[in-house]
């Protein structure tokens, strides 16, 4: 639970950097203001002649402020989200927010310790109280909450990439308007391709239970108020084509709460449990699954009921505010402290080992003739731009394409076997698999390309003559 407190304190350190960064975003603001026709600023004719440069142009806030309109359009008409006015109201106000407390920490800290599970908490307490004072408690409201918590989420992750883009765009002298648009573009396809690819995923590890397995005496329900009808699917609706009725079950009583799927009689006949966040790792003919895990989705979960059958622990979360405040009253940045709490040790590790490689070299390169003349400033320009840092890009941009890669296989039914078998092989051959020495099988590719990319930094390796 102490992680409650961690991801508020991020959130009250992101809100805290936010009225630090109120004078930039009022200037954006104006210059926003400016560009529809409302305001007219001091010294336009300069600033008309700065934005005629290619550098300068941005989209327009007419068509952004569309978009908003068209995009809030979309959600409230979209059924599965359960979206209301106020819930719509509510998307601009904390996306506004916390897009730009995601962009400042991208620039502090990095785009890899982007606080967004702090700000996506933030955004659920928020929502959540604004629901209670409503006396919005019902189930559906768990859905509203959720959705607003989610696109909030989402807009935090592009706030933060978008600045990176863009600061890029700056250092190479690109047209952001164009950046925007291609940002748009692949904002666009991002979302039509992860959905299917989630839902994919889910469904080849979900595994449907028979009842008799959770619930002996069996389980039933009135048909009459089920409107919904699904089957099963995946690899177990080769064995059973029948559909069947919707019943999600929110209560522990007769057998555990869930979604189940129900005959025209009423009668619960399978469990569905689902690829992600899912217990049962054995389908009934004795194949293995392997579940995807998604714990902060189960933090979530907790705290949009908590709120809402107020069982919340207000201790925590009032706790991690003060350690923000505290922070703040001591001089030291509460965002970027918070975020250093909030990750786990085998996240904010790498990040530590990473900066050691970092300064070593800094230090390393400072001898050199070429570097020794430069002031601090030129210094960590120059040496943004070496290999080193090129190399640890591709780092990221590698591991996250393995895990997607590597977890898209484990759903894949085809490849059940290979995946068994290297196990089996891995627990009878391999003597790191498993046991205290486990973690030496995992060190050793992380010192390797730890020293790799030392070599790369220092010029030792893959030199690129210069002209």
């Amino acid at each position: 639970m102490f992680s409650i407190s961690a991801r508020v304190a991020v959130a009250a350190g992101g809100i805290i950097s936010l009225f630090r960064a109120l004078p930039t975003i009022l200037h954006g603001l104006k210059m926003g203001l400016h560009d529809v026709g409302l305001l007219k600023r001091p010294g336009a004719v300069a600033d008309d002649a700065e934005a005629n440069q290619r550098t300068e142009r941005d989209l327009s806030m007419k068509f952004v402020g569309i978009g908003c309109v068209l995009l809030i359009a979309g959600i409230m008409a979209a059924p599965s989200l359960h979206m209301n006015f106020l819930g719509a109201v509510m998307i601009l106000a904390f996306g506004f927010l916390f897009v730009t407390v995601s962009s400042r920490i991208t620039g502090e800290v990095g785009s890899t310790s982007n606080p967004i599970s702090g700000m996506t908490v933030a955004t659920l307490l928020l929502t959540c109280l604004v629901f209670l004072v409503m006396r919005w408690t019902g189930p559906s409201y768990y859905v509203t909450a959720l959705s607003v918590g989610a696109i909030v989420c989402i807009a935090s992750s592009n706030g933060g990439t978008t600045s990176q883009d863009l600061k890029t765009g700056f250092l190479l002298g690109g047209t952001p308007k164009f950046m925007q648009i291609a940002i748009l573009l692949g904002a666009f396809g991002s979302a039509v391709l992860l959905g299917p690819i989630l839902m994919v995923l889910n469904d080849n590890a979900t595994v449907y239970v028979p009842v008799s397995k959770v619930a002996p005496a069996g389980l039933t329900t009135d048909a009459t108020k089920l409107e919904k009808h699904e089957g099963l699917r995946g690899v177990q609706a080769r064995d059973d084509s029948a559909s069947y009725l919707v019943w999600q079950k929110t209560d522990t009583e007769g057998g555990p709460a869930g979604r189940y799927l129900v005959n025209a009689a009423g009668k619960a006949v399978w469990l569905v449990d689902p690829g992600i966040n899912g217990q049962f790792t054995e389908r009934p003919d004795g194949s293995k699954v392997q579940k995807f895990d998604a714990p902060k989705a189960t933090l979530v979960s907790y705290i949009i009921k908590g709120i809402l059958d107020r069982k919340l622990p207000w201790a925590l979360v009032l706790f991690g505010v003060m350690i923000a405040l505290t922070l703040e009253l001591c001089g030291v940045s509460s965002l970027v402290f918070a975020v250093g709490v909030y990750l786990p040790i085998s996240s904010s590790t790498p990040l530590f080992v990473g900066g050691a490689v970092r300064w070593l070299v800094d230090r390393a390169m400072r001898k050199k003739p070429s570097y020794a003349h430069l002031g601090e400033d030129e210094f960590v320009a120059e040496t943004d731009k070496s290999p080193g840092v090129l190399l640890a890009s591709g780092y990221i941009a590698g591991g996250a394409i393995s895990g997607i890669v590597i977890a898209f296989l484990a759903g894949v039914p085809s490849l059940n076997g290979i995946d068994t078998g290297l196990q089996t092989w891995a627990e009878t051959k391999n003597p790191f698999f498993a046991g205290p020495n486990a973690d030496l099988l995992a060190m050793l590719p992380f010192v390797v390309l730890t020293g790799f990319l030392y070599l790369v930094a220092r010029e030792k390796l893959l030199v690129t003559k210069k002209n």
